[in-house]
């Protein structure tokens, strides 16, 4: 898929943020290597810590349909022209479980306007479920 309709993707779903304590909305587009596209929002809590980032809800709507195996994610943040959104660090994990090292993240300023970087770039040395198997006793 073309990333400039990924990212596209990701600016519409900021429409269905809610964020009314940070004003904050975040889009994601999150796309399997089978083709398909899950999108999600940034949805806030007045408690905070249970609100979840718009990558955790497109990656969590894919993997409750069975999906495992994903390609890239467009994520777009803020205002329209704002600066490029990068994923928190709770969500890069969460992108590393099911991506890995090569997951394409893709930050959107504006339509048009993003750039691309592998998830290693964003969690150099992340830890996964290899790191769990190769435990010796």
């Amino acid at each position: 898929m073309d990333y400039n309709i990924l990212a596209k993707k990701a600016i519409d779903a900021k429409a269905f943020a809610y964020a009314p304590y940070s004003n904050f909305h975040v889009g994601a587009a999150l796309l399997t290597k089978g083709g398909k596209v899950y999108t999600g929002c940034n949805v806030e809590s007045a408690a905070f810590s249970p609100t979840c980032c718009a990558e955790r809800t497109a990656l969590v709507k894919a993997v409750s349909d069975g999906e495992r195996d994903f390609a890239a994610i467009a994520i777009s943040g803020g205002p329209t022209g704002a600066d490029y959104c990068y994923p928190c660090g709770v969500c890069r994990q969460m992108l590393y479980e099911f991506g890995g090292d090569n997951l394409q993240i893709i930050v959107v300023k504006c339509e048009g306007d993003y750039n691309v970087h592998p998830l290693d770039t964003l969690l150099p040395h992340g830890f996964g479920a290899k790191d769990l198997s190769t435990r010796e006793d």
